[in-house]
């Protein structure tokens, strides 16, 4: 095993912020009176739920199954009544409302039974089975995006896994839960590593930590048992902005580059956060869904930020609260100051996505954006070493070709050309402007070809209705003749009709050519008449 380096592109070194959030143990917020839980808490299609008002649920019950292979299973994080499934604020960019089930909690949190759920001796079980396990467990990846985690650990048998990479790095400023979870529950981390590692059936594994969380390091080391560290390297690296990115830490760690167009199981590698591997653990070894995720509360906004363990549908202003909300809380964001989002409503539910509150004070003295200067910073620190300026020409000028063929999709989003951006103009807003509306053209024209190939559809149906009812005539009107005793069929009748053309044409042929060889049949009159013509015709012919 190796604990060579290797250097990405870009970059930036940041203030982190971290130590104000890590000074005390990670609580559990009081059980809320109402959780507000979203169908769409992940990448996919939204879950579908199963049950209705009025239906009493336990703590762990399914209460939304997966509609599709990308999605994910909702369940009750505590028990009680199901009071409304109707539309509600959610935490996402837009600022959108989707469809959400409520529960009142009633203060029992009473678990469903899960004995038989319970799976200690995991070896002896099947990979599909247990990735059946970790999805109908609801787990999602919980660095941040919210991709259904089962999917990762089914490669296919076109692909081979070599490397399997916990992503510990946390590099975002304020962002301390999974620094706190790798403290406080390093065994169960190295617990789902070991499950995640039997469903790939993979040989090396790999827990990646920022060098400046010494303490994180050091919990997992110790609990790493002696068997484990002959296949599980724990390896720091460089305290860098974005080096937790998933396409730059594979870089870190083993030199390979995500293709462009790709994903890292095509050069053999398989991705998931410290968080998703804790879950994993939890669901496989212990039986209980996820229900709960680590939350940074953090900011100037409050005066003492934690970490703390919260209930899915938990209300944000609840946890601000707790942590002691200041004069300073006047925004919101959801995530970090480089890639979060800000919400207008702090008391939006915490999701599955949601690894930190950040409570701030806004800024008064606004940055007013000016024209580009071409200085070239943007492409600079770019850790997926794009041309952001060139990017931000043709997404202004809605020239959403020429985006990509500066590849576009591969921008993180990660908000560095922003940062150093002397003109304050806000690239990351135009790239995502940019992605949103290829999206959107695209479904468009799906949806456009979808109507066009059901109009087409159409046409053939009805052209074949009307072939069909002719022939349902034709072989009437041959049963009919059969039954009248007419003998012709279709053949003879062609046949009689060609002849009788034929004798017509013959007969118009005679009708107009009168010459000297059919002349016999004529009176003497029109004989004489003819004789004259020719005179004529002869003396006209002599004088030219």
């Amino acid at each position: 095993m190796t604990t060579r380096l290797w250097k990405i592109f870009g970059g930036l070194k940041l203030p982190g912020f971290k130590t104000m959030s890590m000074s005390q143990a990670t609580e559990t917020p009081p059980l809320p009176k109402i959780l507000v839980l979203p169908l769409k808490q992940h990448i996919g299609h939204a879950a579908e739920a199963i049950v209705e008002v009025g239906d009493i649920v336990l703590k762990g019950q399914m209460i939304a199954a997966a509609k599709d292979y990308v999605s994910s299973p909702i369940h009750a994080p505590s028990s009680g009544k199901i009071i409304a499934i109707e539309q509600r604020l959610v935490p996402h960019p837009s600022g959108i409302a989707t469809d959400c089930i409520v529960i009142e909690t009633d203060a029992e949190d009473r678990w469903i039974e899960n004995e038989d759920a319970i799976n200690a001796n995991y070896r002896q079980l099947d990979a599909g089975v247990l990735r059946d396990i970790i999805r109908d467990a609801g787990i999602v990846g919980l660095g941040g995006a919210g991709f259904p985690s089962f999917i990762k650990l089914n490669p296919g048998s076109n692909h081979m896994v070599n490397t399997l990479i916990l992503n510990g790095a946390e590099c975002e400023p304020y962002i301390t839960c999974d620094a706190m979870l790798m403290q406080e529950h390093s065994r169960k981390i190295i617990d789902g590593l070991n499950i995640m590692r039997h469903a790939l059936q993979v040989e090396h594994c790999i827990i990646a930590v920022e060098d400046n969380k010494r303490a994180a390091h050091t919990m997992l080391v110790n609990a790493l048992q002696e068997h484990e560290a002959e296949y599980i390297d724990i390896i720091q690296v460089p305290t860098l902005y974005p080096a937790g990115g998933e396409k730059q830490l594979i870089k870190t760690l083993t030199g390979k580059e995500v293709p462009s167009t790709g994903l890292p199981i095509n050069i053999g590698v398989v991705c998931h956060n410290v968080a998703t591997a804790a879950s994993t653990a939890t669901a496989v070894l212990e039986g209980k869904p996820l229900i709960s995720r680590y939350v940074t509360v953090t900011g100037e906004g409050v005066s003492h930020p934690r970490n703390l363990d919260v209930l899915f549908g938990t209300p944000f202003s609840q946890l601000i609260d707790l942590c002691d909300r200041n004069s300073k809380a006047e925004q919101f964001i959801m995530g970090g100051p480089m890639m979060g989002f800000e919400v207008s409503d702090d008391n939006l539910p915490v999701i599955k996505t949601s690894n930190c509150i950040l409570v701030q004070s806004k800024n008064t003295k606004p940055k007013f954006v000016m024209p580009c200067i071409r200085c070239g910073q943007c492409a600079e620190v770019c850790p997926a070493q794009l041309l952001p300026q060139q990017l931000y020409w043709y997404a202004r000028a809605k020239n959403f070709d020429k985006t990509q063929d500066y590849n576009l999709f591969d921008c993180i989003e990660c908000g560095c050309c922003s940062y150093v951006c002397p003109s304050h103009i806000p690239l990351v807003q135009y790239f995502r402007f940019a992605k949103t509306e290829i999206w959107a053209q695209e479904q468009e024209k799906k949806t456009s070809d979808i109507a066009r190939q059901r109009h087409e559809f159409r046409q053939f149906r009805l052209e074949r209705k009307k072939a069909e009812n002719e022939e349902r005539k034709r072989q009437k009107r041959e049963l009919l003749k059969k039954v009248s005793g007419e003998k012709d069929s279709a053949e003879d009748s062609k046949k009689a009709a060609i002849d009788a053309a034929m004798a017509r044409v013959k007969a118009k042929r005679e009708k107009q050519s009168i010459t000297p060889e059919n002349t016999g049949n004529l009176t003497e009159a029109q004989k004489k008449t003819i004789a004259e013509i020719d005179s004529r015709r002869k003396k006209a012919k002599d004088e030219n």
